[in-house]
């Protein structure tokens, strides 16, 4: 029997229709020096469904080697279902072949979207929200931010080395932002941070390594419990489309 004390898990998962679209760069635009956001279009985009802000689709594209299709996870960053329009946000680094074909693309180029599978419901109205997480989780927690409401109140780590990288992030939530340039800075800061009293949700994504650390943070320092966390590794050094969420 589950302790009156145990926080009741309020998220909800939803699973969707798996749909694979045909879609168009239609605009390219550069919010920062190493992201690139591409808006695709297609008519089949007007039926496109994602109820959670860190939901994933499935990027496919042609690499040129005459080989199968690259496939790379991406968060939806906005679309408008009027226009039949998607807009992904790519980190670009010199590095990844998702990251290089965004560097590239040019408008009119094509590619496919996957997905989502699923949606994981975070409500709003946790009386806190924590977000953490690298370049990889930028766009996940800025649709978050735009996403609550008036009264909400977040806090946020995120991990930029570059400075020109570090955007201003509207939201009507009461906003505390922490911009820090190694993993050593990023556990630091989550460590110095006093939790507000009531009961909130901790959101966190990044790469492998550094998030197994924070889960540790997290659990065994600041008392988070698992039905009130999600930490995801976005990515591992050398290994190709990888994603996996952490157990707490």
């Amino acid at each position: 029997m589950e302790s009156p004390n145990t926080p009741v898990r309020r998220v909800q998962r939803v699973r969707h229709e798996l749909h694979r679209r045909d879609v168009e760069v239609v605009r390219i635009e550069r919010p920062s020096p190493h992201f690139v956001a591409i808006t695709f279009a297609a008519d089949s985009l007007r039926e496109f469904v994602s109820l959670g802000f860190d939901d994933h689709v499935k990027f496919m594209f042609d690499a040129g080697d005459g080989g199968e299709p690259v496939r790379r996870d991406y968060t939806p960053r906005s679309w408008d279902l009027a226009r039949g329009e998607l807009t992904l946000e790519f980190a670009v680094h010199g590095h990844g072949g998702a990251g290089n074909w965004a560097d590239r693309a040019t408008v009119g180029q094509r590619a496919i979207i996957g997905g989502p599978r699923g949606s994981m419901i975070v409500p709003v109205d946790y009386d806190w929200h924590l977000l953490v997480g690298d370049a990889s989780a930028l766009p996940a927690i800025h649709r978050r931010l735009e996403e609550l409401p008036d009264g909400t109140r977040a806090i946020v780590v995120m991990l930029m080395p570059e400075p020109a990288d570090r955007r201003e992030i509207a939201s009507r939530a009461q906003v505390e932002l922490h911009w820090v340039a190694s993993d050593e800075e990023l556990l630091a800061a989550v460590r110095a941070l006093a939790l507000p009293p009531g009961e909130g949700f901790s959101w966190c994504a990044g790469e492998a390594g550094l998030m197994a650390r924070l889960r540790t943070v997290l659990v065994e320092e600041k008392g988070q419990v698992k039905e009130a966390m999600k930490v995801a590794a976005y990515w591992k050094p050398g290994a190709a489309d990888f994603h996996e969420t952490l157990e707490a």
